[in-house]
């Protein structure tokens, strides 16, 4: 073998031991080296103790380079990566070596004092923590969580973890939790997520797909056939930066010479975005939360002036007939004129007017962001896209139609098709129990309450642990305080599993230090949709200070319950990772993969033509849409029988419960972006938010008009309140947003004052828990009001990346685990599965836990399978046997 797959990095000559690396300071041996470095992609080492290592990243590829076992910079990839950015070439090294770094288990001092007794939960995020070692610390993370099950049943484990972008490779740890909690009887779980959770239920129902994770139209036939493309509250030059697994930013050169050739681009946005400058886009200010409006009236001025395809709306969709009533409003008595969506949307009439003639003429490709379902209502505003394009007859033609992925994954790039490797899979969860990813506060303040999504009927569990491994809860979940208070008043143990001291570490009871991937082996491949690379993640240097990899800490705590074998399935770490890439489309040996880092998988010809819904275009009749009609439902019978009081059956505008239509005196509305030098938190503790921070803290972005009424110039301090909570920002004054608009980027890191403000500009603090609606339970974080001001009074810097007080345990001999019995107590509960229903635990359940089949109909299982097989690598006969099993358990099956 060339390389060694190992976790202990033996290929890497130390020049200085273990010990005394961990007793130097890093800042100083990494000066000594001559500081941090990024390497141009020819430079040439030659000097001894100079190794080079691939890894891969959510930010890219890219060459590790180490000089006596230290990371001393990078070397991006060019002929892998078309853009590198400065969250690879210097966010990676500047983060690794920081001072929020977890090194050691940590137990908060109240909890280590009584962990069975008043463990003081409200000085959570407050009082010091103790270190201790391994043995206590897991000894503690075991005996809770028997103790809760044994207690308050399995249901009572809530796994907050709901996400995959803790890192860009297999081993990912909400997937290593879930395989661990379903071993030993389950946990309770979140469904849906943050990004697209209104579309994601809606969506299917209207057009088959979730369509916010579904692959573009392939670039080649954009560039031939798109006269003008439309990018609604969608600015993918920014975050297209970064990939679910591994950007390779091939889509770059692409967008540039679409507008290079004189594509026409308009932007539909309150705020202009990078890719508004980087493709000269025409920027059409609108009032958040308002798109609904301005389609539905495009849509009546389209039919009004015959500009509509009465032949498209005939053959490929249902329900036009109460679509065109309610355009005309026939039975709301409210005509959707222009003139009508101008007072809400505040664009003119005539803007309004020549937009849908534009369109309605032109060869248009509509690109809809997923920031516009994260507002009330948020259902609707996909839905009215998709109607009006299907008005004008543009859906499934070339270099035509919706797509609701350019901003993500790289969407255009043609697919390959091939099978990616993949890991260690979750299993089937025991626990049925579950709970919408933004609905946590309410859970936990409504524990045996029941809540209805697409049409099912749940009970939220009594939850009493919180297990949360790479995932950042305190700074995703809306409405902070109302968290932090509902944690405090039901969580009786919060366990965070983390690399850094971010906002859940620092309110965790039981922190435990996760390696970064730097630290570990691993896999991974990219891009999104294309598929056509598979990268080795290669450790680069040792753990940091005592932490250890996510496989290794939940293999120790299968060990302690009894379930190790089950865990590994009798394979080593190594074996693991080979038996993935050997499972995969790659034809490259393993030794030389490993050696050289990465292999591609070549896309056929055939993937440059792929248009999306352009099979169902061409003969809707054999191949039909994944709804009930099989078409494009305009107006949904499913959504109408649901009987939803805020999901209308049909796109129709309804007024949020907060915007500037119903604002009070000087409120400004606040929308929350993703940023562009984070993906969410991570990346906030690397020395690269110097770029953008206004004296230290997350920046706000205001209109000079809006400025100058409240005395703000640009680079002062502002607080922004509601009754929800008060944050510090920094100001940035542009005529880059409308005025009554302000924007802040979401992702900031926790750090609150004593007079309750967060000092770091962490947006969730002021925004709404409420769901967008009861049919998908998702969140309405950009349906948010507040006022802003100049602050004059801040306590202090920004301490937010300053670690906790740290005390020594004290006690002379650890913690030990004892009597736990509760996967063998739970053993007597397992029931045979069928071979199909085996397969789908065993395969299809690699990122987010295991969908329940009874969530999706049988036809929506056929198309969210489309994506889901090959990603499996599951045979005919296995791909078969699972839809089987599917459909005998969908949501409209005989038996349910």
């Amino acid at each position: 073998m060339l390389y060694c797959l190992t976790s202990k990095a033996t290929d890497i000559k130390m020049a200085i031991s273990r010990r005394a690396f961990l007793k130097a300071s890093i800042a100083t041996a990494v000066a000594a080296t001559g500081g941090l470095t990024v390497f141009h992609a020819s430079t040439r080492f030659d000097e001894a103790g100079t190794i080079i290592i691939p890894h891969a990243s959510h930010w890219g590829p890219f060459n590790a380079i180490v000089k006596d076992g230290i990371l001393i910079g990078v070397q991006p990839l060019k002929n892998l990566d078309a853009m590198p950015t400065e969250m690879l070439t210097e966010g990676i090294i500047s983060r690794v070596y920081d001072k929020t770094r977890v090194k050691y288990p940590m137990v908060r001092q109240s909890y280590l004092a009584d962990p069975k007794g008043d463990t003081k939960p409200h000085l959570r995020g407050k009082e010091p923590f103790v270190r201790v070692s391994w043995e206590t610390a897991l000894a503690l993370v075991a005996d809770a969580i028997q103790t809760t099950a044994q207690t308050h049943g399995n249901q009572a484990l809530f796994s907050s973890s709901y996400g995959g972008w803790s890192h860009a490779g297999l081993m990912r740890p909400q997937v290593l939790q879930g395989r661990f909690f379903n071993l030993i009887g389950g946990q309770s779980t979140t469904t849906g997520d943050y990004s697209g959770g209104a579309s994601q239920v809606i969506l299917p129902h209207v057009i088959g797909d979730m369509e916010v994770y579904s692959p573009q139209t392939a670039w080649p036939v954009i560039e031939k056939h798109t006269e003008v493309f439309v990018l609604i509250g969608c600015d993918p030059w920014k975050n297209n930066r970064i990939e679910f697994r591994v950007a390779d930013h091939q889509m770059y050169p692409h967008w540039k010479r679409f507008a290079d050739n004189g594509m026409q681009f308009i932007s539909v946005n309150p705020q202009r975005t990078r890719t508004d400058d980087e493709l000269d886009a025409e920027w059409v200010k609108i009032i958040p939360n308002t798109d609904t409006a301005l389609f539905l009236a495009m849509a009546y001025h389209a039919y009004n002036q015959n500009l509509h395809d009465a032949d498209y709306l005939d053959r490929y969709t249902v329900g036009a007939d109460k679509f065109i009533e309610h355009l005309l409003g026939i039975q709301d008595g409210t005509v959707k004129s222009p003139q009508w969506a101008a007072n809400i949307t505040g664009i003119p009439a005539e803007k309004i007017i020549e937009m849908a003639e534009l369109f309605a003429r032109k060869k248009t490709q509509f690109a809809a962001g997923w920031s516009l379902q994260r507002a009330d209502h948020g259902e609707m505003t996909h839905w009215a896209i998709i109607n009006f394009a299907a008005m004008l007859g543009k859906i499934g033609k070339p270099g035509e139609g919706v797509g609701f992925s350019w901003h993500y994954g790289n969407g255009g790039m043609p697919q390959s098709g091939a099978t990616m490797p993949v890991g260690l899979s979750q299993g089937k969860n025991p626990i049925s129990a579950n709970c919408p990813a933004s609905r946590i506060s309410e859970m936990l303040n409504n524990p045996g309450t029941t809540f209805t999504r697409d049409g099912i009927e749940y009970t939220y569990p009594d939850v009493k642990l919180v297990y949360n491994a790479g995932n950042n809860l305190l700074s995703h979940q809306q409405n902070t305080n109302e968290l932090i208070a509902a944690l405090n008043k039901q969580v009786e143990t919060f366990i965070c599993q983390d690399p850094w001291w971010c906002a859940s570490s620092r309110f965790a009871d039981i922190v435990l230090p996760a390696t970064s991937t730097l630290e570990r082996d691993d896999l991974s491949s990219g891009g999104t949709y294309s598929n056509d690379k598979i990268y080795a993640m290669r450790q680069v240097i040792q753990p940091y200070g005592e932490s250890l990899d996510d496989f290794e800490i939940f293999r120790r705590l299968s060990e302690i319950f009894g379930v190790e074998e089950q865990f590994t399935e009798g394979l080593s770490y190594p074996e693991i990772l080979q038996r993935a890439y050997h499972a995969s489309s790659a034809t490259l040996p393993f030794d030389e993969f490993w050696q050289q880092g990465h292999t591609r998988v070549i896309a056929p010809e055939s993937a440059n033509t792929w248009v999306r819904h352009g099979d169902f275009y061409r003969d809707p009749e054999q191949f039909p849409l994944h709804t009930t009609s099989g078409k494009i439902e305009l107006y949904c019978q499913d959504i109408a029988n649901f009987a939803v009081q805020d999901c209308p059956p049909m796109p129709t505008f309804l007024a949020p419960f907060e915007y500037l239509g119903n604002a009070k005196p000087n409120q400004v509305h606040v929308v929350s972006p993703h940023p562009y030098m984070r993906v969410h938190s991570q990346m906030a503790n690397a020395d690269t938010r110097k770029y953008e921070d206004v004296q230290g803290r997350q920046y706000v972005l205001i209109n000079k008009q809006d400025a100058e009424r409240r005395g703000i110039r640009n680079g002062h301090l502002v607080e922004i309140f509601n009754e929800r909570g008060r944050i510090i920002a920094g100001a940035k004054v542009s005529d880059s947003i409308m005025p009554g608009v302000i924007s802040l980027e979401e992702g900031a890191w926790l750090q609150f004052d004593s007079q309750g403000r967060c000092n770091s500009g962490a947006i969730n603090v002021i925004t709404s828990s409420q769901a967008c609606s009861e049919l998908s339970q998702a969140n309405s974080a950009n349906t948010c009001l507040a006022f802003i001001q100049r602050c004059r009074d801040p306590e202090s810097d920004n301490l937010a990346f300053e670690p906790p007080q740290i005390l020594t345990d004290e006690r002379a001999t650890p913690i030990s685990s004892t009597n736990i019995t509760l996967a063998a107590d739970q053993a007597i509960k397992q029931v045979e599965q069928s071979p199909g229903e085996t397969l789908f635990y065993q395969r299809c359940t690699l990122c987010h836990s295991a969908k329940d089949p009874r969530q999706y109909t049988k036809a929506q299982w056929h198309g969210i399978t489309k994506s889901m097989f090959p990603r499996a690598g599951l045979s005919p006969a296995e791909r078969e046997a699972v839809m089987s099993f599917l459909e005998a358990n969908a949501k409209d099956s005989p038996s349910k």
